[in-house]
Protein backbone atom coordinates (compact mmCIF):
# COMPACT_ATOMS: atom_id res chain seq x y z
CA UNK A 1 0.00 0.00 0.00
CA UNK A 2 1.31 3.45 -0.94
CA UNK A 3 2.41 5.79 1.82
CA UNK A 4 0.80 9.18 2.32
CA UNK A 5 3.95 10.72 0.79
CA UNK A 6 3.63 8.59 -2.35
CA UNK A 7 0.00 9.71 -2.60
CA UNK A 8 1.18 13.33 -2.33
CA UNK A 9 3.77 12.81 -5.07
CA UNK A 10 1.10 11.18 -7.27
CA UNK A 11 -1.29 14.10 -6.73
CA UNK A 12 -3.85 11.99 -4.87
CA UNK A 13 -3.49 14.15 -1.75
CA UNK A 14 -2.94 17.92 -1.96
CA UNK A 15 0.15 19.56 -0.52
CA UNK A 16 1.97 22.87 -0.38
CA UNK A 17 4.62 21.95 -2.93
CA UNK A 18 7.98 23.69 -2.88
CA UNK A 19 10.01 21.94 -5.59
CA UNK A 20 10.51 18.69 -7.46
CA UNK A 21 12.55 17.02 -10.11
CA UNK A 22 12.30 13.56 -11.63
CA UNK A 23 13.55 11.85 -8.42
CA UNK A 24 12.83 14.09 -5.44
CA UNK A 25 9.94 16.15 -4.07
CA UNK A 26 9.62 18.79 -1.35
CA UNK A 27 6.58 20.28 0.35
CA UNK A 28 5.62 22.05 3.55
CA UNK A 29 5.03 19.88 6.60
CA UNK A 30 1.34 20.12 7.60
CA UNK A 31 2.42 19.90 11.25
CA UNK A 32 5.16 22.54 11.19
CA UNK A 33 7.40 23.35 14.12
CA UNK A 34 8.31 26.67 12.45
CA UNK A 35 7.13 28.75 9.50
CA UNK A 36 8.56 27.18 6.37
CA UNK A 37 9.15 23.69 7.87
CA UNK A 38 9.67 21.60 4.76
CA UNK A 39 9.90 17.89 4.00
CA UNK A 40 12.20 16.51 1.31
CA UNK A 41 11.55 12.98 0.05
CA UNK A 42 12.67 10.62 -2.67
CA UNK A 43 9.84 9.82 -5.06
CA UNK A 44 10.90 6.19 -4.84
CA UNK A 45 9.11 4.72 -1.84
CA UNK A 46 11.72 3.53 0.64
CA UNK A 47 10.89 3.23 4.34
CA UNK A 48 14.28 3.80 5.97
CA UNK A 49 16.53 6.64 4.87
CA UNK A 50 19.63 4.51 5.22
CA UNK A 51 18.19 1.82 2.95
CA UNK A 52 18.65 4.25 0.07
CA UNK A 53 21.64 3.49 -2.13
CA UNK A 54 24.67 5.70 -1.63
CA UNK A 55 24.08 7.70 -4.80
CA UNK A 56 20.38 8.20 -4.02
CA UNK A 57 21.15 9.30 -0.45
CA UNK A 58 23.79 11.76 -1.63
CA UNK A 59 21.53 13.18 -4.33
CA UNK A 60 18.63 13.49 -1.86
CA UNK A 61 20.85 15.57 0.40
CA UNK A 62 22.03 17.74 -2.50
CA UNK A 63 18.37 18.33 -3.42
CA UNK A 64 17.62 19.11 0.25
CA UNK A 65 20.50 21.60 0.24
CA UNK A 66 18.98 23.43 -2.72
CA UNK A 67 15.64 23.64 -0.89
CA UNK A 68 17.37 24.82 2.31
CA UNK A 69 19.07 27.57 0.30
CA UNK A 70 15.65 28.66 -0.98
CA UNK A 71 14.34 28.75 2.59
CA UNK A 72 17.36 30.81 3.67
CA UNK A 73 16.97 33.21 0.76
CA UNK A 74 13.22 33.70 1.01
CA UNK A 75 12.53 33.56 4.76
CA UNK A 76 15.85 34.81 6.22
CA UNK A 77 16.08 32.49 9.24
CA UNK A 78 19.28 32.44 11.33
CA UNK A 79 19.84 29.09 9.64
CA UNK A 80 17.90 26.09 8.44
CA UNK A 81 18.24 22.98 10.56
CA UNK A 82 18.08 19.40 9.35
CA UNK A 83 16.30 16.66 11.25
CA UNK A 84 15.82 13.02 10.35
CA UNK A 85 13.58 11.02 12.64
CA UNK A 86 11.85 8.61 10.31
CA UNK A 87 9.12 7.33 12.60
CA UNK A 88 6.22 9.50 11.46
CA UNK A 89 5.70 8.08 7.95
CA UNK A 90 7.27 4.88 6.54
CA UNK A 91 8.82 6.78 3.62
CA UNK A 92 12.35 8.20 3.81
CA UNK A 93 12.25 11.94 4.49
CA UNK A 94 14.32 14.85 5.72
CA UNK A 95 12.90 17.77 7.71
CA UNK A 96 14.25 21.25 6.92
CA UNK A 97 13.38 23.52 9.83
CA UNK A 98 13.98 27.27 9.62
CA UNK A 99 15.42 28.52 12.90
CA UNK A 100 14.54 32.12 13.69
CA UNK A 101 15.92 32.48 17.24
CA UNK A 102 18.33 30.77 19.59
CA UNK A 103 15.49 29.79 21.92
CA UNK A 104 13.22 28.31 19.25
CA UNK A 105 11.99 24.77 19.86
CA UNK A 106 12.63 22.51 16.90
CA UNK A 107 11.46 19.15 18.25
CA UNK A 108 8.83 17.36 16.22
CA UNK A 109 5.52 17.55 18.03
CA UNK A 110 5.99 21.24 18.93
CA UNK A 111 3.33 22.10 16.37
CA UNK A 112 2.97 25.72 15.29
CA UNK A 113 -0.45 26.88 14.07
CA UNK A 114 -0.15 28.28 10.54
CA UNK A 115 -3.21 29.19 8.46
CA UNK A 116 -3.83 27.63 5.07
CA UNK A 117 -3.36 31.05 3.48
CA UNK A 118 0.01 31.49 5.19
CA UNK A 119 1.06 27.97 4.20
CA UNK A 120 0.24 28.73 0.56
CA UNK A 121 2.15 32.03 0.75
CA UNK A 122 5.18 30.33 2.32
CA UNK A 123 5.18 27.56 -0.30
CA UNK A 124 5.07 30.13 -3.10
CA UNK A 125 7.76 32.26 -1.49
CA UNK A 126 10.16 29.36 -0.99
CA UNK A 127 9.32 27.75 -4.33
CA UNK A 128 9.99 31.01 -6.17
CA UNK A 129 13.43 31.22 -4.55
CA UNK A 130 14.35 27.60 -5.39
CA UNK A 131 17.08 26.91 -7.90
CA UNK A 132 17.53 23.29 -9.00
CA UNK A 133 20.85 21.69 -8.05
CA UNK A 134 23.35 21.26 -10.85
Amino acid sequence: MATIFTKIVNGEIPCYKIAENDRFFSFLDINPVSKGHTLVIPKMETDYLFDLGDVDLCELMVFAKSVARAIDKSLSPMRTGVLVDGREVPHAHVHLIPIYSGRQKTALGEKLEVSKEEMARLADQIGNAWEPPL
